[in-house]
């Protein structure tokens, strides 16, 4: 009778009887309905946490990328600006550093701010003087001409412009646009504004609205004319080949620029915009955290719930020589198979909709008729997502751990149950 009464004892942990009870309870009968809803609405909260989590984040990672793709396509990793003198010289000191190892591009530049007007509207514009052979190596300019064509764009009178200022002014390639400049020519009665029309040579569109709004390139020889500038640039832009790393640069360009030079690095041009978007990530990711931890304090709830409706059953579990070990193992696998599978769930549903996030935006947008992504508003014309592989599975893990950690009270209190106790209250 001993050795009958101890042998389940010595049941190896997880046993299938365990399995099967958990599988019960986590069935929806008719005297338990309300419990299996708490159940159902426990694994609805953790997918959607875990869903929504995944989705703000590859979104937030795929709205900086996309950002800084576009912010370092078009402005350099590093620029050099004169300090004591302007910068006559800058042929030979761009050519000097781009021979500097890690340099793709060393681009002078002439920018200047002014009008841009057409027979039917008027916006103003960035004005960029740039030669024609480090334009072409712009890829995000390059790349992306919808109309017209660079070729020849030095030897040419003509401009290449953003495909949005191009729709403001109602503008296509090989028509005219007037460039209206706050500083002309010194006359008796004061300085006029200078106003020139200027070709259209080529409209590019790279996608962010800010640049395809308000850009306006000239070739270099031009913009020095046109801004009075006594054969100087502004600065030299300069694109290396990491500009995550562009720190190392910073001594070997000073050295090949021969002069004394400032130099300011993509970070520093764009500290501010880019904090914000980290602390508004790190807020995100520890608001949409919470929905996840209510949704494991509703598996608390649910199971606190059931062991108090299975206190005759344990009571009987026990008297046939279940042991606490074996009870608290029941209820661990009932509430953390609502976590695990509502996790599982989450992760599949927010990659599907990552993946097709755009597809869904645009459908959404024609289902309301309305714009769910301005790119006014979002400076980028598509919305992105970029899935990290890291964060995915922190977030997978977070989940898995409040899902377990939630289990553990009421496993607990179910195995420390008084069988006696428990029976003479039923």
């Amino acid at each position: 009778m001993d050795e009958t009464m101890t042998e389940p004892q010595q049941t190896v942990p997880f046993a299938p009887f365990e399995w099967m009870l958990s599988g019960r309870y986590l069935r929806a009968r008719r005297r338990e309905g309300f419990i299996s809803v708490i159940a159902g609405f426990s694994f609805l909260g953790i997918m959607l946490g875990v869903a929504t989590l995944i989705i703000v984040m590859a979104v937030m990672n795929g709205f900086r990328k996309e950002l800084l793709d576009k912010i370092l396509g078009l402005n350099g990793h590093l620029l050099v600006q004169p300090l004591e003198s302007p910068l006559t010289d800058w042929k030979d000191v761009s050519e000097r550093i781009s021979q500097v190892q890690g340099i793709r591009l060393a681009a002078p530049v002439v920018d200047g701010q002014g009008l841009g007007s057409s027979p039917f509207n008027a916006s103003g514009v960035f004005i960029r003087g740039i030669r024609s052979q480090d334009l072409v190596n712009l890829t995000s300019i390059a790349k992306n001409i919808k109309q017209g064509t660079l070729e020849g764009f030095d030897e040419s009178q003509g401009v290449a412009i953003g495909r949005r200022l191009a729709d403001l002014l109602s503008l296509h390639a090989g028509d005219s646009i007037t460039l209206v400049a706050p500083k002309g020519a010194v006359t008796p009665m004061g300085t006029t504004p200078r106003i020139k029309p200027y070709k259209v040579a080529a409209v590019f569109e790279i996608g962010m609205s800010e640049y395809d709004s308000s850009f306006v390139f000239m070739p270099l020889s031009e913009a020095q004319a046109y801004f009075n500038r006594n054969n100087d640039v502004t600065a030299i832009e300069i694109f290396t080949s990491n500009p995550d790393k562009v720190e190392q640069f910073r001594k070997t360009v000073t050295e090949a620029a021969g002069r004394p030079v400032f130099l300011v690095d993509w970070r520093q041009r764009n500290s501010t915009f880019f904090n914000a978007l980290q602390v508004e990530r790190n807020v995100m990711f520890l608001i949409l955290t919470l929905i996840v931890l209510v949704a494991a304090l509703n598996i608390v709830s649910g199971l606190i719930m059931l062991v108090k409706d299975k206190g005759q059953d344990i009571a009987v579990l026990r008297t046939m020589g279940a042991s606490q070990g074996a009870i608290m193992r029941i209820f661990l696998i009932t509430g953390a198979s609502i976590g695990v599978v509502g996790t599982l769930t989450g992760f599949i549903v927010g990659l599907l909709i990552c993946m097709n996030i755009e597809t869904i935006r645009l459908f959404l947008s024609w289902l309301t008729n309305t714009d769910l992504f301005d790119p006014t508003l979002y400076f980028l014309s598509k919305l992105p997502a970029e899935i990290d592989a890291g964060e995915t599975s922190a977030v997978v893990i977070m989940a898995l751990t409040l899902s377990f950690l939630a289990t553990l009270y009421p496993s607990w209190r179910a195995a420390r149950l008084d069988p006696v106790e428990a029976l003479r209250y039923e």
